[in-house]
């Protein structure tokens, strides 16, 4: 139904065959002349522009407090998160532990009677 295109080599030469197979070249028209090429004017030397220098990051110490205490309140918080979620899966697999020993003791419990 779905066949991959694998390419295929006869001899291990490290030159890989194309996928899609080329199409034949177009075959140029012998009856049509070529146009002629237009004269060209010379070419200015390229001139070389200024650079634009980037101005640097420069924070103020009330800047670099609010980064500092950004930083710190979202690692706390992604702390927070990833530990509620840990604590859920403790939770619930503590749960599925308990509803397993009481359906043994329940199941259990029938055969003996």
């Amino acid at each position: 139904m779905l066949r991959p295109k694998i390419p295929t080599n006869p001899l291990p030469t490290g030159l890989v065959t194309p996928l899609a197979h080329p199409t034949a070249p177009a075959v140029p028209d012998p009856t049509s002349v070529p146009a002629p090429a237009p004269a060209s004017a010379p070419v200015a030397a390229p001139v070389a522009q200024p650079r634009v220098q980037i101005p640097a990051v420069r924070l103020t110490p009330t800047g670099l407090v609010a980064a500092v205490a950004g930083g710190a309140g979202l690692v706390l918080v992604v702390g927070a998160v990833l530990v509620s979620l840990l604590l859920a899966v403790a939770i619930t697999g503590a749960s599925v532990a308990v509803c397993a020993v009481v359906l043994r003791s329940l199941l259990n419990g029938q055969t003996h009677r």
